[in-house]
């Protein structure tokens, strides 16, 4: 703000927008996010807060102001390039902030070409066969940990049950995937980041090497031959939101969901009888605790004037998801089996793959209920930990027990292998010529050395 802008300087004066920024990446958040919702609502449909030290951010926090920011991209755009040049170099939310070539990042013509090469993609997975995979894969994990009467839902079902699933959809080798899960986790705690997101590009690039050599039935092998006519880096980055979008918010959207059903006795009565679908109480969770609580980030490129405030250019505008689906205004007027909510988004960067997702979970869900279900919390609902962080919304551990499973049969080999996706071809014919991209050269990346395998790894392996 200058002297010579008198009308900006009266429109600031006296806003709440410049008090002290609310932190929304500590412990504090993560333990009670509802209550910091309402102390920012006292500010209006908008809030100053802090999504790390040194990165401000406005906090969108009703429904309808959210839904005017996902679909006016023009003014509301995703290129986050000017904000990162002055962003803090250090911080831990760069690297989930930070702009990359994909269709995350992209708005308008581009856009459109990188999402049509990925719905077409997944068009070509069939739901059948992914739901005998899902729950083949599920049942084989329920025999490891059945016989022990007693698990943490989180590492060793609901963390890994999607990346059985990435491993099969991208055709990626078991080593690969332990890999970028252990990196895609590193990024969204925000811990050696630079690191993991060196780790997560390698190991991408690795897979559309080898599926560049060897294509098969699988997302990876589409994409690359999709005639949107994708190059190595676009490969790459695309490949870097379908892997963060397919592990980190379904592992908790599973486990949120599992954690509602086994401590409200709304779910956990009603699911017992069969009365309730699932499908009926993953939209619960997805109102009240979706896994993405506060992203579909934007960054407007001059000062903006929204809902009575300025917004600074090159500063986030981060849709509070969580905040806006509990809109008290929304909550007055929604009915149930209404799935109006923002945990997909909205607008032209509606989340692709809900249909996917959603399938997974259920799924999941579903055959771990049917399993065992006399299964309860090991410990009370609120002495369940929180992970801090701006972006999701997670617990730590799911600790769980219920009367022991004997086991039965060995472990398959690899679950839903007779299974195959569609092979037909995705074919669109609305990418003018002028906009398809040209092959590029790769740059060369160093090699990470191989690291010992975690669980996932020798679970993956048969170890």
């Amino acid at each position: 703000m200058t002297e010579s802008d008198p009308e900006r300087t009266a429109v600031l004066s006296g806003c709440p927008m410049h008090a002290d920024p609310t932190p929304i990446h500590d412990h504090t958040f993560a333990a009670d996010p509802d209550a910091v919702y309402a102390e920012l609502r006292e500010q209006g449909p908008l809030a100053s807060v802090e999504l790390a030290p040194g990165v401000p951010a406005t906090l969108v926090l009703d429904h309808e102001t959210a839904l005017s920011v996902l679909r006016d991209p023009e003014t509301f755009p995703k290129d986050s390039r000017a904000w990162q040049r002055e962003a803090p170099a250090d911080s831990p939310v760069v690297a989930m902030m930070m702009y990359r070539d994909n269709v995350l990042f992209q708005d308008g013509p581009a856009h459109a070409r990188l999402r049509q090469a990925i719905t077409d993609s997944l068009s070509r997975v069939d739901s059948v066969t992914l739901r005998r995979y899902v729950t083949e894969s599920a049942e084989s994990l329920i025999r490891d940990f059945g016989p022990n009467g007693k698990a943490d839902l989180l590492t060793e079902y609901a963390r890994v049950l999607p990346l059985l699933v990435l491993n099969r959809l991208f055709g990626s080798p078991a080593e690969l995937t332990t890999r970028m899960v252990e990196a895609m986790t590193a990024l969204w705690d925000g811990f050696d980041t630079e690191r993991a997101n060196r780790e997560l590009v390698q190991c991408i690039a690795e897979l559309i090497a080898l599926r560049r050599q060897h294509p098969a039935f699988d997302i990876t092998s589409w994409l690359l031959a999709h005639e949107a006519d994708l190059d190595d880096e676009e490969m790459v980055q695309q490949l870097v939101v379908f892997m963060g979008a397919g592990a980190e918010p379904v592992q908790n959207l599973i486990t949120n969901a599992l954690r509602l059903w086994l401590s409200d006795d709304r779910f956990a009565g009603d699911l017992s009888g069969g009365r309730l679908p699932v499908e009926d109480a993953i939209d619960e969770v997805l109102w009240k605790q979706p896994p993405l609580a506060n992203y579909a980030i934007t960054f407007p490129t001059r000062d903006v004037e929204l809902a009575g405030r300025l917004l600074p250019a090159d500063q986030p505008v981060v849709i509070g998801i969580a905040a806006a689906n509990t809109d008290p205004a929304l909550q007055a007027t929604r009915r149930d089996g209404n799935r109006a909510h923002l945990a997909w988004s909205a607008g032209p960067h509606t989340c692709p793959a809900r249909g996917t997702a959603r399938l997974i979970a259920s799924v999941a869900i579903e055959t771990i209920l049917d399993t065992l279900p006399d299964m309860d919390l090991a410990v009370p609902d609120h002495e369940l930990e929180w992970r801090p962080g701006p972006f999701h919304r997670a617990l730590t551990a799911l600790p769980v027990h219920f009367p022991p499973v004997q086991e039965t049969d060995s472990r398959d080999e690899t679950p839903g292998e007779s299974g195959r996706w569609s092979d037909r071809p995705a074919h669109t014919s609305w990418i003018p010529p002028d906009t398809t991209s040209t092959p590029k050269r790769a740059g060369s990346v160093t090699k990470a050395p191989r690291r010992a395998l975690n669980y996932l790894g020798e679970w993956l392996l048969g170890r």
